[in-house]
């Protein structure tokens, strides 16, 4: 009877999973999403804990403290993270996640790799491909956490690494057919060394991609955890960590195609092509050799433009969520509105460090979600845009996209705000972005740069409006 119960409560979870998913494609709801999917998640464990039964027994009773210690350390963990984790750091945040879920299924593979010597060929095999797949996402995502968090500024580029990176792989593909055709003697030292190279390979598969590829690189990561986990749902022929798994992956690698497609590169290109790792220099001339000018305009300047404007259009960026101004920037766009402006978002869809990283933000600023434009639909507006404020956001808005072949980011779709009639950019510095290269924007006739920290700026702007 209990089998009957727990089929029941996983049934109830994978409802809660998928009405949470869906509810996660939208800002307004992916809060209640994110409860829901969490809340099925705890009525999966619980279910398992009391109604699970193998051959009619139950867990044993000395094994739940030892559970109830990790849940309680893991919750606890979670529940600090979750609460002090600041927005600009939730990149690497989701790639630890990534990277976690891949371990539990690596351990997953090495726990039941020697009961399943001997057995079926189609559970042996699934043991081997949860090991190597949850390995390679462990050692992957902790490479992009490394990344993302500063820890790995550096770019390493191995020679021949593509090559390397093949024959890493064909060597993975070879040992684990060996093991499945029963062709190695000691299999459970060799099951070890499979473990090591796959640690390797993960390493190696991350390590030579550029930023501005991390968000596609993130989605990935996050299908593979996703097919890891269905993987251990197989092995224990437990129906929610099978669904549940197909679900992250499947959403992850619709999101990755997504993110392949914003930026007008395959997938193979990503992996193999290692973009973004090239260092901009600080200096652009023109063909002439003449340095080119920069202009330089003041908080009050600025204001003044945007105030006596009929619509601004605002480009929100990585440098937004460094500098934490995602609610100012809501302050100053509701007084713009207030004055008669007519304020919208310009949402590139790999701006930021992860997929969606600026909708989560300006969500965050309680910014209404129709104000945020997808790319495709602000760009023909831009040249009926009187400003365009760029705070933070770089390679997203390059021209060298459409205009310099010889860049490594041209043919990537771009939101076209040299189109507007005046444009304006918040930047630290003439710091290259993400992808390493200048930016020609900043010399347009149109341009003029407006420097300093995002929200001093930003609240400069606001002072400013205020005195008007």
């Amino acid at each position: 009877m209990s089998a009957y119960y727990l089929e029941i409560a996983y049934i109830i979870s994978v409802v809660m999973f998928m009405m949470g998913l869906k509810k996660l494609g939208h800002p307004q709801t992916a809060r209640t999403g994110n409860m829901q999917a969490g809340i099925g998640m705890g009525i999966a464990i619980i279910a398992t804990l009391f109604l699970y039964k193998k051959d009619g027994v139950g867990i044993d009773m000395e094994h739940y403290g030892w559970i109830a210690g990790g849940i309680l350390i893991g919750g606890i963990a979670g529940l600090l993270a979750a609460k002090k984790i600041a927005m600009t750091a939730m990149p690497q945040m989701v790639s630890l996640f990534n990277g976690m879920g891949g371990a539990c299924s690596a351990f997953i593979g090495l726990i039941e790799f020697g009961p399943a010597i001997g057995g079926d060929v189609i559970t042996f095999s699934t043991v081997l491909s949860c090991l190597v797949v949850g390995t390679l996402t462990f050692s992957g995502s902790m490479v992009a956490f490394a990344k993302l968090n500063g820890n790995l500024n550096k770019d390493i580029r191995l020679p021949f690494y593509n090559i390397l990176n093949t024959l890493v792989m064909v060597i993975i593909a070879g040992l684990t057919i060996c093991l499945l055709l029963d062709k190695i003697d000691e299999p459970i030292m060799w099951i070890y060394i499979l473990f090591g190279i796959s640690l390797v390979y993960g390493i190696l598969f991350v390590i030579p991609i550029g930023g501005a590829d991390m968000p596609v690189v993130i989605s990935l990561l996050n299908s593979l955890s996703g097919i890891a986990a269905a993987l251990a749902g197989f092995i224990y022929s437990n129906n929610v960590m099978i669904i549940g798994g197909i679900l992250v992956g499947a959403s992850g690698t619709i999101l990755t195609i997504a993110m392949c497609e914003g930026m007008n590169r395959s997938l193979t290109n990503v992996v193999f092509g290692a973009f973004g790792g090239g260092g901009g220099s600080g200096t652009v001339t023109g063909a002439d050799g003449i340095a080119k000018i920069v202009k330089e305009t003041s908080a009050s300047d600025a204001a003044v433009m945007m105030n006596y404007s009929q619509s601004v259009v605002m480009v929100p960026g990585y440098g937004l969520a460094v500098a934490q101004a995602q609610h100012i920037m809501a302050e100053f766009q509701q007084m713009l509105e207030a004055n008669g402006v007519e304020v919208k978002y310009a949402i590139h869809p790999v701006a930021g460090r992860m997929p969606g990283h600026m909708n989560v933000l300006l969500a965050e600023a309680n910014v209404e979600y129709d104000k945020l434009v997808e790319m495709d639909d602000i760009n023909p507006k831009f040249p009926t845009t009187d400003v365009v404020l760029i705070v933070g956001a770089n390679d997203v808005v390059n021209p060298a996209a459409n205009t310099d072949p010889q860049s490594p980011i041209y043919g990537m779709p771009i939101l076209e705000v040299s189109q507007a009639k005046k444009i304006i950019i918040v930047k630290r510095s003439m710091s290259a972005g993400y992808a390493g290269i200048d930016n020609e924007l900043f010399f347009d006739d149109k341009t003029s740069m407006l420097f300093g920290d995002a929200k001093k700026v930003i609240t400069d702007l606001v002072g400013e409006l205020k005195n008007m």
